[in-house]
């Protein structure tokens, strides 16, 4: 996890021994080890509870593109529908002058 190799622990070992000495030594690798224990439990803890809430956000922003990704299915008739009566005539035969809208430009005054 921390790159420690295991002559680095045996270093760390033995300076703990002659600091401690060998009748406190036990007694200080077990509360070493029960901190340790404690620190991963909470870290785990909090990692699961980012992970969790994570996951919940990613949910609901699958669950909105889903609602969107509908919405536009069911509009997608209607504009289709819209766009092609106005573009092509009814009949097969084709427009008479009449029959084709007349685009007036505004006059300008000059």
């Amino acid at each position: 996890m921390f790159g420690i190799s295991f002559s680095e622990l045996l270093l760390v070992g033995l300076v703990a021994l002659l600091v401690l000495g060998p009748e406190r030594l036990p007694g200080a690798a077990r509360t070493a080890g029960l901190w340790i224990g404690r620190f991963k439990r909470s870290f785990n803890s909090i990692k699961m509870e980012v992970e969790r809430e994570i996951g919940a956000n990613d949910i609901r922003r699958q669950i909105n593109m889903e609602h969107i990704l509908k919405m536009e299915e069911e509009a997608k008739p209607i504009f289709n529908t819209n766009s092609s009566s106005a573009l092509t005539p009814l009949s097969n035969e084709p427009a008479t002058a009449a029959e084709l809208p007349v685009h007036t430009q505004p006059s300008r005054a000059q």
